[in-house]
């Protein structure tokens, strides 16, 4: 049947979206966005029904589309049909605007404007069915399996932390935190694209597989991924990124400073004043300030526990300051990153 539709190729961030839209990790999304849509959440982070939602869920397009309305289409990716749409527009997307409305930039300098210019001006828009299941993971969990899994824990409380990244001490303490707040952690790294300096989903998962089983309480810690790309979208891919947890099963969703931010492009702490507009989400967030080793402290501390007089003397966290030590050689001191998971992060340099 698919084989007499229209096709329409799509890329694997597509694909990955396709199944969360699907699955209902985007819940309360369920298709590709029609302009309405794409406008209505761009300008005023709700859908045209009025439920909260931060970022536009595209399926973008080079070449002008010849469908329209009413039309069905099979979604094809590397040649094989994984999914229809039913297809209620297919429209012209101002790139440049909304890049500005997403990202407060258009520089291409930005890694999620990048990936959005480079994916075309065109767009269709509508429901959509999954034909072809892509193949998982054993970490990869739908929300309906994510929440099941929680209730045969009897976990009532559930701590989501969000990771595009390799595990610092920063994060630790972050899900240390997350640990002494709730019944149990969701550790939820990002397992589709990302940028090239990024270490490779693969390191970062071995690396918080180590972690886990290493350093942390086992059975109060359930390590899934999330197979979507980063949008490196800052404050509004953090709401973003709390709507999904909640779709998963979490209660409460940590927030750290300058939360899926890249360079310089956002405030540090934007991503914390943006809830503050927001109506409550249905998941309580937990705002957390920098996170640095103090050895006035003599631990992990942050500027709610560090004393102001002690500033001088705080070493900052950063996993690009750990690769760029791995890159000279040089052996990441222990106040950085464990020493045990280092052979796993030189995997990660090529």
């Amino acid at each position: 049947m698919a084989e007499r539709l229209p096709q329409i190729a799509i890329g694997e961030d597509e694909r990955l979206d396709l199944e969360n839209l699907v699955t209902g990790a985007f819940h309360p999304v369920k298709g590709f966005m029609t302009r309405e849509e794409t406008l209505s959440v761009v300008h005023e982070m709700r859908l045209p029904t009025g439920e909260v939602w931060s970022l536009p869920i595209l399926l973008q397009l080079p070449e002008k589309p010849r469908v329209g309305p009413g039309d069905r289409v099979a979604l094809v990716h590397q040649g094989e049909a994984v999914g229809l749409m039913e297809v209620a527009e297919a429209y012209t997307l101002d790139l440049r605007a909304l890049a500005q409305a997403v990202f407060g930039t258009e520089s291409e300098a930005h890694p999620g404007v990048a990936r959005l210019y480079a994916k075309g001006p065109y767009a269709i828009g509508g429901k959509v069915t999954v034909l072809k299941p892509r193949p998982r993971s054993p970490l990869e969990k739908t929300p309906e399996e994510a929440r099941a899994f929680f209730r045969a824990q009897g976990w009532k409380t559930v701590v989501a932390f969000q990771t595009r990244n390799a595990p610092h001490r920063a994060h630790e303490y972050l899900i240390r935190l997350g640990l002494e707040l709730a019944d149990g952690v969701l550790v939820h790294p990002i397992l589709g694209a990302k940028k090239a300096d990024d270490f490779p989903t693969e390191v970062i998962v071995k690396a918080y597989q180590a972690l886990v089983e290493g350093f942390l309480p086992r059975e109060r810690v359930a390590l899934f991924g999330l197979a979507t790309p980063m949008r490196y979208a800052g404050p509004k891919e953090a709401v973003f990124h709390a709507l999904v947890r909640k779709n998963f099963g979490a209660t409460h969703f940590l927030v750290g400073r300058d939360h899926a931010g890249v360079g310089d492009f956002y405030d540090p702490y934007a991503a914390h004043r943006i809830f503050d507009g927001l109506p409550p989400l249905g998941i309580e967030i937990i705002r957390v300030g920098a996170v640095f080793f103090c050895p006035l402290c003599g631990g992990m501390a942050s500027e709610r526990t560090c004393p102001g007089g002690h500033r001088a003397k705080r070493l900052s966290v950063s996993m690009t300051q750990v690769r760029r030590l791995l890159r000279e050689g040089r052996e990441p001191p222990p106040e950085l990153v464990r020493p045990e998971l280092l052979p796993i992060l030189r995997e990660g340099l090529g």
